[in-house]
């Protein structure tokens, strides 16, 4: 039940009396893995977002010191995938649904006695969402300290592995996430469909882009027809064993701000 999560750190082991007599539970980091099931080309399954999670945050647990108390919650699978829904497979929460579950988990995380939690989100259509319920319930209960995180937003080296059109047009299911699968769920990758499509360029000068500092909303089949938005056919296992180490260590490194944050 736990997947690659530590079995020491899954929240969902503990009983109630452990919980109850847990020590300093206000600077116990809790961790909410939110992924998505949502269609990743032809190559990957639907599971990528919350693999991914799943993955760098099983990895980074290990890694953590035995002293730092934190635990991650069971995966929430679904997400808000509705830019994906034109393609078969594709499960979609809407943001009031996805709302309201992150807000009832955050009350049930406080009500135990919790006054951390982390929203850490691998996909990309909803960091937005975790950004306001994370404020609602910091709103709502003023010493509870949430982090809407996303997991790509640490600092790791991806970027230094990937060619320069592919760092700044690969959105999804391109090199970076079929690579890092390759790593982390190597039998559900099937490079030989592996394809390269990009969105359509704006013109020259434009200052509106697909998705940066003026975007302009999309749904995925308004910019490709595989559902791959970058280049896959580049990926490599090698590439995803690091990719993978280092956005772990990032993690590492934010779990560890996290604990010690007032």
């Amino acid at each position: 039940m736990h997947s690659f999560i530590p079995p020491e750190r899954f929240f969902a082991y503990l009983t109630w009396t452990e919980i109850q007599e847990m020590p300093n539970k206000e600077n116990v980091v809790i961790i909410q893995p939110v992924g998505a099931i949502e269609q990743h080309g032809p190559h990957l399954p639907l599971i990528v977002d919350a693999a991914i999670g799943v993955g760098v945050l099983g990895k980074a647990l290990s890694k953590l010191d035995a002293s730092i108390p934190a635990y991650a919650l069971p995966t929430l699978y679904y997400g808000k995938s509705n830019e994906h829904w034109h393609f078969p497979g594709t499960i979609t929460l809407s943001t009031e649904t996805l709302t309201a579950i992150i807000m009832e988990v955050g009350e049930s995380i406080y009500r135990a006695g919790f006054r951390k939690l982390v929203l850490m989100n691998s996909h990309g259509g909803q960091p937005q969402v975790m950004q306001m319920v994370a404020r609602d319930l910091h709103v709502k209960y003023g010493d509870f300290a949430v982090f809407p995180l996303f997991t790509w937003r640490v600092p790791h080296i991806t970027k230094e592995l990937l060619t320069p059109k592919e760092a700044t047009q690969g959105m999804h299911a391109g090199d970076a996430e079929t690579s890092i699968m390759l790593a982390i769920l190597p039998d559900q990758v099937q490079l030989d469909k592996a394809v390269a499509e990009y969105p359509p360029e704006q013109p020259e000068g434009s200052l509106l882009s697909w998705e940066g500092k003026l975007p302009v909303a999309w749904v995925t089949k308004d910019i490709s027809k595989s559902g791959v938005i970058g280049d896959a056919t580049t990926a490599t296992r090698e590439k995803g064993d690091r990719i993978l180490e280092s956005v772990s260590d990032g993690w590492v490194q934010v779990i560890k701000e996290i604990y010690a944050f007032r």
